[in-house]
């Protein structure tokens, strides 16, 4: 990999071409700043000081032309009101003075000339005017206007030209700051053009600058990019322009290469989950054929190994029956040790049948009310609820979606597995309540019996698991691990709830219908109160009965002592034990 040349970066550069445009600028702008200064004050001497003083010396000359003629009227005619036009030139000859005197000082040959016109008219008032005045006055008009000579009018207009010479400078002067202000517009006009070519300069250079060495290393880079983007992960990405895209070219070979690493691990990854893919479908295709194999079992269990068993069963329950009593109690004790075994047995078969059975026949989901549920538990357990004096009531329950019979028998082992683990000196309650957990409705079954120690809260869910013996409480150990396929098959979890400080509680969920959860999360919205009341919307839990609903009974205390713990049969309510 060649080092790469330093060189400026797109910053440097576009700092450097801005300073330059800003310095031309700058210097355009005050460049034109002085120029238009001088520009007004040509424009304003031109306005404010020639051109006035060019109308005053004409009125100037139209005052002293006034008292001239003034003073010939007066010798030809003797009125003294032909005298008047030189009393008011004379006024006005000496304000125009007045008013001339300060604008023409900035023009010194121009304030000469005025001087000169102000001290030759002094001198024709006093050598002509005045005497042509007092002498006409006391000699009469004759007198008067044979002073009046060619001399006297030589004079006169010797002034005249002084006049004419002054105009004429005023008229030069003007002149000349018309052109001065022709000639600062002209620059300005230029300098105004100069900026307008250093800006247009100055973006044609930015267009082109960054057409090199932004778009097209930009357009490179993408090209390369897409290249990479189309599948050639091997293809390095090199950047050009400025250091900053080299950079970024750099950064985006480093996420090439990484990307390409990590499809290459991708790949064999795959591999190896196609290969392990494979091993599951054979697996998958063994375990189908082992179903296979136990469906056959079952059917062979649940035909053939029943028809000896039950012949078995029924021959040593006759022999039980025929010779009890006539032989020795030893026999007697071998002949109910077989007939038990052989009852035992059955059900061992009955129970395991019904526990494949699950989820394998099925009838589909339907919505299922848990109270009526609850109803045909009671029925079911009535016998068992009434010889144990136990009492079973629970809180309004939700409706589901499930098979009606399997929620049946999960809730009847649940029932029966709380009345069979009693205290024997306190009647059996047993409480089942609801509540709604987010999108799942939270079952507890909850009882005052033996309890289970936290250490076994997840032994008694496996099959045939039993924590006591068959003598202290009957049952073949697999009630509890229907319960949870039951549970796991409706898409829920069961557990012992190991906080309980008297008794047993079992909890399950099951999923709730959308419905259910629409109308909770409404609730819980438009919910003002206490937490405890919105709890009690959803469900008062078991632990906390107080403000829900009067429980149901669902048994009564009875008063024969031979009515049935339990029963048998795989139809009805099974044997649990923990």
């Amino acid at each position: 990999m060649t080092a790469r040349q330093p060189s400026w970066t797109l910053r440097r550069r576009v700092v450097t071409l801005l300073t330059v445009v800003g310095v031309l600028l700058g210097a355009s702008v005050a460049v034109e700043i002085a120029v238009a200064a001088k520009n007004r004050e040509h424009i304003h001497s031109m306005l404010d000081r020639t051109g006035p003083l060019r109308a005053q010396s004409q009125e100037l000359l139209n005052v002293l032309v006034d008292q001239e003629t003034a003073v010939r009227g007066y010798a030809v005619t003797g009125d003294r009101q032909d005298l008047e036009p030189y009393a008011e030139g004379v006024r006005r000859e000496q304000q125009l003075y007045q008013s001339m005197e300060p604008l023409i000082d900035v023009y010194p040959v121009l304030a000469g000339q005025l001087e000169s016109v102000k001290g030759e008219a002094a001198d024709w008032r006093r050598a002509v005017a005045e005497p042509v005045i007092s002498t006409t006055e006391r000699s009469g008009t004759t007198a008067g206007q044979a002073l009046i000579t060619e001399q006297t009018r030589q004079r006169f207009d010797v002034i005249r030209a002084s006049v004419a010479d002054l105009q004429q400078g005023i008229l030069d002067e003007r002149d000349k700051d018309a052109d001065d202000i022709y000639r600062t517009s002209t620059i300005l006009v230029v300098l105004l053009i100069a900026a307008a070519l250093v800006v247009v300069v100055a973006g044609a250079v930015l267009l082109i600058s960054l057409d090199r060495i932004v778009v097209r290393p930009l357009t490179g880079l993408a090209e390369q990019v897409r290249e990479v983007a189309e599948g050639d992960y091997q293809h390095r990405i090199a950047g050009s322009g400025p250091p900053e895209f080299q950079r970024l070219a750099d950064d985006v070979d480093a996420m090439r290469q990484k990307i390409a690493k990590d499809l290459a691990e991708v790949r064999e990854a795959r591999e190896s989950i196609e290969w392990v893919n494979s091993q599951l479908q054979k697996q998958a295709e063994e375990l189908v054929r082992s179903n296979r194999d136990l469906e056959q079992f079952a059917y062979v269990a649940s035909h053939d190994l029943q028809e000896p068993l039950r012949k078995v069963a029924s021959f040593c329950q006759l022999l039980q029956r025929r010779y009890a009593g006539q032989l020795d109690e030893r026999a007697d004790q071998y002949i109910a040790f077989a007939v038990d075994g052989a009852q035992r047995m059955q059900r061992l078969i009955n129970d395991l049948l019904a526990f494949s059975r699950i989820g394998r026949l099925t009838t589909g989901f339907t919505e299922v009310d848990l109270n009526r549920v609850m109803g045909d538990v009671a029925g079911q357990t009535e016998s068992a609820l009434q010889y144990a004096d136990a009492e079973l009531t629970w809180d309004e329950l939700p409706t589901i979606r499930g098979e009606e019979p399997l929620l049946t028998n999960l809730l009847a082992n649940l029932v029966s597995n709380s009345i069979k683990f009693r205290r024997s000196d306190v009647p059996p309650r047993v409480h089942v309540s609801a509540r709604l957990v987010d999108d799942e409705w939270e079952i507890s079954c909850r009882d005052n019996g033996i309890g289970i120690e936290p250490e076994f809260a997840d032994k008694i869910f496996v099959i045939f698991q039993r924590l006591h013996s068959k003598d202290a409480y009957p049952g073949t150990g697999i009630g509890l691990a229907i319960v949870k396929k039951i549970v796991e098959y409706h898409g829920g979890r069961v557990w012992v709830d190991t906080d309980t400080t008297e008794g047993t509680a079992i909890r399950f969920t099951l999923p709730a219908l959308p419905e259910d959860v629409a109308v909770a999360r409404a609730a819980e919205q438009q919910a003002t109160g206490p937490v405890d009341e919105a709890a009690t919307a959803e469900g008062t839990p078991a632990e906390d009965p107080a403000g829900a609903e009067p429980p149901r009974q669902g048994g009564s205390p009875a008063e024969g002592p031979d009515a049935a713990p339990h029963s048998d049969s795989t139809g009805g309510v099974k044997e649990t034990v923990t």
